[in-house]
């Protein structure tokens, strides 16, 4: 069956290929089309197919005429198809999609979604690629892209992504360790790969220690264990802060937080206190502080009458935000164009009520138009705090006017339609109140008492 499925994929792209050098677009999709239905993990029929469909609307970059009218219906099917984690469904609607825009980012990142889940790696790393292409700061493409990249075992790659996410948001301390971790990773692939004559040399530490009989014993001969090859590089150059922050990364990367804070701190030094190596004893303190937070809630949950427990789990969730106040601001200072850093703050300083030290926080980083809903309705809520309604109904209003759409961000859809109401209905405004409670009620029936307040309103 698999045989006569890839003979029949290869007419189709044969008819294809000959309708396109006849500039017969449409023709040469649908046989396209049809050499990806029949081996979908094929990525030249893929690569053909977006190529020919690209072709059709002139490398126009926004595909046909009211191309986001006529994608709504796709959107949703993929939402439903999502859902059910039906990934052959969401891989065919967002093929069916690309033929309206080829360039569409989300539906590209949605076929790499797909295919990755149903192991098309290939054809994921392909739809991501091109996500990428059409929207190059979106840091969820971004990442998706950098783990197929290594997943592949392409660690250059893998790492340049990482540190394009870094640059999007300097605090995304993930972003830091794995553009480090894909370096490391390249330069043991590398080596092992060079040291042996053919793959079939290159061994796993399992499969070395099984074949000198070791067990879970210590490896001490070169190549035997990453760590044990850091610690001898260590000894070799103890100047050199590099294997430092290698070992160190190692052991942050295998959770052992303590050991990575120790290497880190030990490169601090070598280097004569590097800025950057102290941001990242920074963050390795904040994981040790979460893992304390987390264990303490988990202690909490399972004993609902230890009140010991639960004040314990609130205190130390009060020091860990506490700590990320002293953090954040520090690097605000130190980034004063960093507007992710200044919205990350100003969140906090949400969180402890400190509304008008928030306020410009949010107002300046609004600025980013990647931030702007997000920070437009917390300014809002920082208003509704301060007593100021006629703010806040302003900044409500400002990010529904920006858009935001109720599919990818329902939530925030929610949140500020529904404090616009609130604000309409204190000001006497009956009929602005009621569409936006309208709004909120057709995405979520029971959100808050949005429902009640509608029906209030209209008796």
């Amino acid at each position: 069956m698999t045989a006569d499925k890839n003979k029949m994929a290869a007419n189709c792209w044969k008819h294809g290929s000959e309708a396109m050098l006849r500039e017969n677009w449409d023709y040469a999709i649908e046989m396209f089309r049809q050499a990806a239905k029949f081996v979908p993990d094929n990525l030249m029929y893929r690569q053909s197919l977006r190529g020919v469909e690209c072709r059709k609307y002139d490398e126009n970059k926004t595909g046909a005429k009211m191309s986001t009218m006529k994608l709504m219906g796709t959107r949703a099917s993929i939402k439903k198809a999502r859902m059910k984690k039906n990934w052959e469904a969401i891989d065919l609607a967002a093929e069916d999609g690309l033929a309206i825009n080829p360039w569409d980012a989300q539906l590209n990142a949605d076929l790499g979604e797909a295919c990755r889940k149903l192991e098309y790696l290939d054809v994921a790393l392909f739809g991501y690629e091109k996500a990428v292409e059409s929207d190059p700061e979106n840091k969820d493409f971004l990442k998706a892209l950098a783990e197929l990249y290594s997943e592949k075992g392409r660690y250059p790659e893998a790492s340049a992504t990482w540190r394009r996410i870094q640059k999007i948001d300097p605090m995304d301390a993930e972003a830091r360790r794995m553009a480090q971790q894909c370096l490391t990773m390249d330069v043991i692939e590398t080596k092992g790969y060079e040291d042996a004559e053919d793959t079939k040399g290159v061994m796993t530490d399992k499969q070395i220690s099984d074949r000198l009989g070791t067990g879970n014993q210590a490896a001490d001969g070169p190549g035997m264990s990453l760590e044990a090859d850091l610690q001898r590089a260590i000894r070799k150059e103890p100047e050199n802060k590099d294997n430092y922050l290698k070992l160190g990364e190692h052991y942050r990367r295998e959770g052992k937080l303590d050991e990575a804070r120790a290497q880190f701190t030990k490169a601090l030094e070598v280097s004569g206190g590097d800025a950057d190596i102290r941001e990242q004893i920074e963050d390795i303190d904040l994981d040790l502080l979460q893992q304390r937070v987390d264990n303490a809630k988990e202690i909490a949950r399972s004993d609902a009458d230890d009140e010991e427990a639960l004040h314990n789990a609130k205190a130390l969730a009060g020091e860990l935000l506490k700590r990320e106040i002293s953090v954040f601001q520090s690097r605000v200072e130190r980034y004063p164009n960093d507007l992710r850093m200044k919205f990350e703050l100003g969140k906090r300083r949400m969180r402890i009520k400190k509304y008008a030290q928030a306020i410009p926080l949010f107002q300046q980083s609004s600025r980013d138009s990647r931030l702007a809903v997000e920070a437009m309705i917390n300014l809002g809520k920082c208003f509704i705090a301060e007593k100021k309604g006629s703010l806040a109904l302003r900044q409500f209003v400002k990010a529904i006017e920006v858009g935001i759409d109720p599919h990818d961000h329902p939530e925030l859809f929610k949140e500020a339609h529904y404090w616009a109401a609130r604000l309409y209905e204190d000001a006497g405004k009956q009929d602005d109140a009621e569409s936006h409670y309208g709004e909120v009620l057709a995405l979520d029936y029971e959100y808050k008492d949005a429902r009640v307040r509608l029906e209030g309103l209209q008796e």
